[in-house]
């Protein structure tokens, strides 16, 4: 059989086919098709192996990224950890080296335990739990056979997949939708929750059965209208959370597909393996009639490939064409797609009520769905460019262009420190607090009140962010070092301060780290962030600096003592317009994605001194644009280790605002590019923290002209961005250089503004960009495009024509 041009590419797996609970909502068990009788309680290990095998074989042909496959029932929960571990097994080995494999599982979270999430941990299998709002509304129809209330059961789940240990595994909240519901109120009691994203599923219901509308009053939309209050509340809150459908509704009004296949138009390509092994339709379909999810297919019978040709899956891979007249003609049609294919069956389609049962049929929550496109598509037209950005037009055109003056570099840097004050407020709230964490706690509480300035000197630290992501990810060490981490930067926030005090720090192998200022070291072993606690120590901030006592020993420092060889201080440059450290001292450093340098000798930092001083003002003279900005966000160098054949390296981490990683390079011009590039990451990092400029679940690859791999859009994004950067500078170049340099200069200068133009292009074609991403990108482009109409020698042009061209040829083979 020839492969489907729509190959199957999600898999519902059901593990178990019966429930522990009696939720009288549940399609499953209480719509028209009532096959679950028939089918045994638990799938077999057989028919998980052979499942395996045809997944795999479908992915093989078909060449699949990924295969998203999830774990469903009844309640999967009940098929129990060997069965559960059995699956995992099954998949993961019959896809290794084939497609990656997104496994996830969805439950009612009764049973969960820690012992389930160590089985998910091991499998990385995402979990995704059903509540349907506080305790009021869940208990409308989420009980016990005996009535009983299954909130507290499921608060319990929700909490265990909350903690730092598990908190990876959590998938997010999905909530029938009951209008008797306050709709603020459930949204808050889901929000509060913090999940990753929340899924609002409408009722499953036909023109044969319609969903219930009570106290609907004269709205002839109370879903729409119901959604829109959540969209609402939503937004004002800043959409601090993902919700589905929401998502989808504005990812589709700007041209991107949906996220669920209630909404757009993008072919299905999902397959259901029941625990008898039948090959079924969605779901969804057991609302419309008895046996309708059926195919007559079976998984040891019958391909995937036959599974993808059948009918009822490729009625919806035709986009427009599979919809009813009155879909076609409607203006939000490329939103709705025609709504749910369930929720469009009537069984008698013709208007004198006779005729064969059908689903072309707009969706029995046609009204609801234009009501809530329609009212979402307005509010968005409406709306300022971004209210939640900590930037005013103005600002934000700066940086868009590719530069940003030191007020709006400002801005950026004060927001930074808000998501960095709460993320230690994370950690604080996640960790186990001993004593010496309390009393440090107490401390930077006292501080931020009294000396504010001094509390966010250190919380502005570019490696607190890593640190705190380290912790709240979780691990066998995260409570040691969120408590050593508190109690190091209520000790700098102290010192700096100028007051008296002390605060005991435990320490690592007798490394005290004191985030701005430097580490004092007491033993050989200095082996960084994950080294086990050592004694507490003690530091006592006095007028005259501070000292130190650490098993047994007292060392000073300060201004007027001599120097301890234990205390290793920061690096700190004050160049005219920029202040700037080397940072060669904290173990969080290493973020960059390259080995760091050791602590730098006396010469080695000054080395560095000369060359950034160099290059600071070959920045200021030759590059001035960019140099406002750069003074007023980047506070951090962290030297990499050179590489062994001499190429230059450099980085700037996601995660770390206000530092660049560098390897030091033999000319203080170059040093001077590699700054300007690196902090342009910085600045779209920033930017990206709080604004929407593309859809983060596009997952196409793309090329991009200075990789000798496709990327991410993201990537894209910011290489794009950084290389307006590297235009400029080999502009700069070409006009300082002299002979061969300058020639080599102009032919960089020349591929350079022509292949980012050429990104430029590629992003804004990608369909992927916010309307905000689509502004700013097109600022990017403008400036660009003022290069482009710089004059440069033919053979310069020829020249880079031929080096892109060849790049491109390259790349595109090898992927």
């Amino acid at each position: 059989m020839d492969p489907s041009p729509h190959p199957l590419s999600q898999f519902v797996l059901k593990m178990h086919s019966r429930c522990d609970l009696a939720c009288d909502h549940c399609y499953v068990f209480e719509h028209a098709d009532q096959s679950w009788r028939g089918r045994p309680t638990v799938i077999s290990d057989e028919l998980l192996d052979l499942t395996a095998r045809r997944i795999a074989d479908h992915a093989r042909a078909h060449r699949l990224d990924t295969v998203h496959v999830v774990l469903h029932g009844g309640e999967p929960l009940l098929a129990g950890r060997n069965r559960l571990r059995r699956a995992a097994q099954s998949l993961s080995t019959a896809l290794s080296g084939v497609s990656a494999l997104d496994l996830r599982i969805h439950t009612n979270g009764v049973t969960l335990d820690e012992k389930f999430c160590e089985l998910f941990a091991e499998y990385d299998i995402k979990v995704g739990i059903s509540l349907d709002g506080d305790r009021a509304a869940n208990d409308l129809h989420r009980r016990y056979r005996n009535g009983r209330s299954s909130h507290a059961q499921v608060l319990r789940a929700i909490d265990l997949l909350r903690g730092p240990r598990y908190r990876h595994l959590f998938a997010g909240l999905l909530c029938t939708i009951d209008l008797r519901n306050d709709p603020v109120t459930v949204y808050d009691a889901l929000a509060e929750l913090s999940p990753p994203r929340i899924d609002f599923l409408l009722p499953h219901a036909t023109w044969d059965e319609p969903p219930p509308r009570p106290d609907a009053g004269t709205s002839a939309t109370p879903y729409g209208d119901w959604l829109l209050r959540v969209h609402d509340r939503w937004s004002a809150a800043g959409r601090p959370v993902g919700v589905r459908v929401l998502d989808s509704v504005l990812r589709t009004l700007r041209g991107a597909s949906s996220l669920t296949e209630s909404l757009g138009l993008a072919p299905v390509e999902l397959a259901v393996i029941e625990t008898d092994g039948a090959l079924e339709q969605a779901d969804s379909l057991k609302t419309a009639y008895d046996g309708a999810p059926g195919t007559g297919m079976h998984v040891a019978v019958n391909s995937l490939d036959e599974m993808a040709a059948h009918p009822g899956i490729t009625a919806r891979q035709q986009g427009l064409d599979g919809l009813c007249e009155t879909c076609r003609a409607c203006p939000v049609v490329r939103s709705c797609g025609g709504g749910l294919y369930a929720h469009r069956y009537r069984s008698a389609a013709g208007p004198d009520g006779t005729g064969p049962g059908d689903f072309m049929n707009p969706s029995v929550y046609c009204a609801d769905l234009k009501q809530l496109i329609t009212g979402i598509r307005d509010r968005e037209a409406s709306r300022t460019p971004m209210p939640h950005l900590p930037l005013d037009d103005a600002h934000l055109a700066e940086i868009s262009a590719g530069f940003g003056g030191a007020d709006a570099v400002d801005r950026l840097a004060r927001h930074e420190l808000t998501v960095n004050r709460e993320l230690l407020a994370a950690v604080w709230h996640e960790s186990t607090h001993d004593e010496t964490g309390t009393a440090a706690w107490e401390t930077l509480a006292v501080l931020d009140a009294e000396a504010p300035g001094s509390v966010d000197a250190v919380l502005a630290h570019p490696y607190l962010r890593p640190w705190a992501q380290r912790v709240l990810r979780g691990d066998g060490e995260a409570g040691r070092i969120a408590m050593r981490g508190v109690a190091e930067l209520a000790a700098a926030a102290l010192l700096r301060s100028g007051r008296a005090g002390s605060v005991t720090v435990p320490t690592g192998s007798g490394v005290l780290r004191l985030p701005t200022l430097g580490a004092l070291v007491v033993a050989d072993a200095a082996s960084g962030p994950g080294s086990a606690s050592g004694p507490a120590q003690v530091v006592s901030g006095t007028d005259e600096g501070f000292t130190v006592r650490i098993a047994g020993r007292e060392h000073t420092v300060g201004r007027k003592s001599a120097a301890d060889p234990a205390w290793w201080g920061r690096h700190r440059f004050e160049l005219p317009g920029w202040a700037v450290a080397l940072e060669d001292t904290d173990p969080w450093r290493d973020a960059h994605g390259y080995p760091v340098r050791a602590r730098l000798s006396t010469a080695e930092a000054e080395n560095w001194h000369q060359d950034l001083a160099a290059a600071w003002e070959w920045i200021r003279r030759e590059l001035p644009a960019y140099a406002p900005g750069l003074a007023a966000g980047l506070s951090v160098v962290t030297p990499l280790r050179e590489a062994t054949a001499g190429a230059d390296i450099s980085s700037a981490a996601r995660d770390a605002f206000g530092a660049v990683g560098i390897a030091r390079p033999g000319a203080p011009h170059t040093l001077a590019c590699l700054l300007v590039h690196e902090f342009q990451h910085v600045k779209l990092g920033a930017v990206l923290d709080v604004a929407d400029l593309y859809d983060p679940a596009c997952e196409r690859l793309f090329y991009a002209p200075w990789r000798p791999d496709p990327r991410p859009l993201e990537g894209l994004l910011q290489g794009t961005y950084a290389h307006i950067a590297v235009v400029d500078y080999w502009r700069a170049r070409r006009r300082t250089a002299h002979g061969a340099a300058a020639h080599d200069a102009e032919i960089r200068f020349a591929r350079w503004r022509e292949q980012t133009a050429e990104a430029v292009d590629t992003l804004i074609g990608s369909g992927a960009l916010t309307g905000l991403g689509e502004r700013f990108v097109t600022a990017m482009g403008e400036t660009v495009a003022t290069r482009l109409t710089e004059p440069v020698s033919a053979d310069a042009l020829i020249s880079a024509r031929r080096t892109a061209a060849d790049h491109k040829v390259r790349t595109t083979a090898r992927h």
